[in-house]
């Protein structure tokens, strides 16, 4: 899955610093405020929380904002909202598997959103079960490369589950399933590796190889998608090469 892998984690940085910074802090505050809510404001005892701050941090969201959202989310502040989520399935241009997840307040505002962006770039919806069937929920871990060789990283993980790591260019990405997420990213801590972000994903089973102009209209897709400050999450199945990348980004 290197294409696309490479692509979201480029788009990611991206983000960090053009104009998109303000919709990707929100969809961070909104993940630790949601973390906060479900598993509790004591960081030690709420992985899930423990990543998600992590995560905001190395895309330079303000303490002070991260401190709010976790207070918010434990119900130790005023103003915290009462998130739901949703997934949505369907099928962008080329048959692209989509899943789009949802972190909502309005149910029908989010449905709205997601539709017209799909019909309007190429995409249509699908019945529940129809594309999730494509994907599985596995761990993803984020290393930024550094001085570090794959087999370091490799090294540090293997004996906590990790399946595989995966050269991305500037970072390695390490997959394990789901439930094994905190024992791989506990892993790289002890071995002093430092990780950009650790979350539970939804990974393709099989993918779709584009060309450039299907790449282009995938990445409009989910960049309208992403747009609406409903949609925390787009996971998409298709696959890019590194050349056809160079001409996207070109």
């Amino acid at each position: 899955m290197s294409g696309h892998s490479k692509w979201a984690t480029t788009k990611h940085k991206k983000a960090v610093i053009d104009a998109k910074r303000g919709k990707l802090f929100a969809k961070l505050i909104k993940n630790i405020e949601v973390a906060a809510r479900t598993g509790g404001a004591d960081i030690d005892g709420n992985p899930t929380l423990f990543d998600a701050i992590q995560k905001a941090k190395k895309s330079s969201v303000p303490n002070k904002n991260i401190d709010s959202a976790v207070k918010r989310g434990g119900g130790l502040e005023a103003g915290g909202v009462d998130y739901e989520t949703i997934m949505y399935e369907g099928y962008g241009p080329n048959g692209v598997a989509v899943l789009i997840e949802c972190l909502t307040d309005n149910r029908n505002r989010a449905a709205s959103d997601v539709r017209v962006a799909m019909t309007r770039n190429g995409g249509s919806m699908a019945d529940p079960g129809s594309v999730s069937y494509l994907f599985n929920r596995k761990g993803v871990v984020v290393v930024p490369k550094g001085e570090l060789s794959e087999d370091d990283v490799l090294g540090a993980v293997l004996d906590a589950g990790a399946e595989e790591v995966n050269d991305l260019g500037e970072s390695f990405e390490v997959l394990s399933e789901a439930t094994d997420l905190v024992a791989v990213r506990t892993a790289l801590q002890d071995a002093g590796i430092d990780y950009d972000s650790a979350d539970a994903n939804f990974v393709p089973t099989m993918q779709v190889e584009l060309d450039e102009e299907g790449a282009r209209k995938i990445f409009k897709l989910i960049d309208a998608l992403e747009d609406s400050d409903d949609v925390q999450n787009v996971f998409a199945n298709f696959d890019v090469s590194d050349e056809v990348m160079e001409k996207v980004d070109a």
